[in-house]
């Protein structure tokens, strides 16, 4: 068997079907196949009717489908088609709806482009055999040429003046509410769709504490929370969500059950607790979890990873640091897969133990994880401010905002109450941020101060 054929049998009906199935699973393989793709590139007419209903949905309401509106919509066109037809149709996506995981997945997506060009190809062939009989030779020249085009970028870019209004809608932020007035006037309303967010802090300072609150209000807001958690039972995290919301004190909680049921049943999100052992789940154990809550109809809002340091890497190397930065990039990817944000956590070296301000040198391992993150805070609490419930937060990077200032921190263990601070009544960001630049200064004055011009 020559090579030619082999190429030609690769891409039969088992590839053609995974393919199909990963367009619909996988919103940025669609994003990137559906330039080149046309329907009739697919051998098997349910194929060519699945793909055809997925792209003109996309086309038509600028959203990648849900598994609950493919299904919707294929039900509809299946009166269109003969009976037989209408089977296969059904038998496929009933097949797509129980298959939790694709074997070769990675192998499908890496030869999706080979896959359209030998379609083309093929197509181009056969209609050269037709033109060779009336010896138009030009024109075969050219239709071979268009076809060996394929899987060319056909995005030319965003035009800085034609798409001017998309940069204010379509590709908006549309932040979700930190819950911290503070936080929020200095970010632009919250932590926004694509972005990461990173809390610092020490062992025990409230990093969790933070995450629970974030997720809390962004529940307020009527959004869909999936919050993972690597540390904790789900359970004490749901505690803690329950004693953030409703007020009553963690010890409080047994004997107040309808209190807190009363106030918990009446908010308008959804939250979703998963917990993994830690170290046992990877960036990808998490994107796989998402994909069977959205077959459930369950969009994540926000996704919270308490935390990212005790993540399993995907792709381990011989350095920790290495694994650490790796993963938070993947996080981010996470975040633009899904256009929603997600908050995690890091640890801090020993220096943050006991610091007054924790600043990014202070972050645990891997410090290039803080390039990738689009915000972080850092909680700072030392002995004498968990004696008295109070902690400082530092802005250390802020992508859509002014960073380097410092909040005073209200943080009451016993209901997971969190509040970032005014340092004075009446005191403006634009006194804050003077306050730092101040500070700043002087700090680097007294750095500085015995070396010689």
């Amino acid at each position: 068997m020559n090579n030619q054929t082999e190429t030609f049998q690769r891409f039969g009906k088992a590839f053609q079907e995974k393919f199909c199935h990963i367009m619909l699973s996988d919103r940025p393989f669609c994003d990137q196949v559906v330039e080149v793709l046309d329907v009739e590139f697919l051998d098997y007419e349910y194929l060519r009717v699945f793909t055809k209903i997925l792209v003109e949905h996309r086309t038509k309401y600028k959203v990648h489908p849900s598994y609950e509106i493919m299904e919707s919509r294929i039900r509809t066109e299946c009166n269109n088609y003969t009976k037989a037809l209408k089977e296969q149709l059904l038998q496929f996506y009933a097949s797509v709806l129980s298959t939790d995981r694709i074997d070769n997945s990675q192998y499908i997506k890496d030869s999706s482009i080979d896959f359209c060009r030998k379609q083309v190809l093929k197509g181009a062939m056969m209609k050269s055999v037709k033109l060779i009989k009336s010896s138009s030779f030009d024109e075969i020249q050219s239709v071979i040429e268009e076809a060996l085009k394929l899987g060319t970028d056909n995005n030319f870019g965003h035009d800085f003046i034609k798409d001017f209004e998309e940069r204010y809608t379509i590709t908006s932020r549309d932040p979700v509410s930190t819950g911290f007035e503070r936080i929020d006037e200095i970010c632009k309303g919250g932590l926004g769709k694509s972005e990461l967010g990173v809390v610092i802090a020490p062992t025990g300072a409230g990093k969790s504490m933070v995450l629970v609150h974030l997720g809390s209000e962004a529940l307020k807001q009527g959004k869909t929370v999936v919050h993972y958690t690597l540390e904790l039972q789900d359970t004490v995290v749901g505690n803690r969500y329950d004693s953030c919301i409703s007020g009553v004190p963690l010890s409080d909680l047994f004997h107040n059950k309808q209190q807190v049921l009363y106030k918990i049943k009446d908010i308008p999100g959804q939250l979703i607790i998963k917990e993994y052992p830690t170290k046992s789940a990877s960036t990808e154990t998490i994107k796989q979890h998402i994909e069977r809550l959205k077959k459930r109809g369950i969009e994540p809002d926000m996704i919270i990873v308490d935390y990212a340091d005790l993540l399993r890497p995907v792709r381990s190397t011989a350095e920790k640091r290495f694994d650490l930065e790796n993963t938070y990039e993947e996080l981010r990817a996470i975040a633009q897969i899904y256009k929603c944000p997600v908050w995690t956590a890091s640890q801090t070296n020993r220096s943050g133990l006991n610091a007054e301000v924790i600043t990014m040198e202070a972050i645990s391992e891997a410090f290039n994880k803080c390039f990738v993150a689009d915000f972080i805070c850092s909680l700072s609490r030392t002995v004498q401010d968990k004696q008295a419930n109070k902690g400082r937060m530092f802005i250390a990077k802020n992508r859509n905002g002014p960073d380097g200032l410092i909040f005073p921190a209200f943080v009451d263990w016993s209901n997971v109450n969190v509040k970032v601070l005014n340092r004075d009544s009446g005191e403006s960001i634009a006194d804050v941020i003077k306050d730092s630049d101040r500070n700043t200064l002087d700090f680097l004055k007294d750095k500085y101060k015995n070396i010689k011009k």
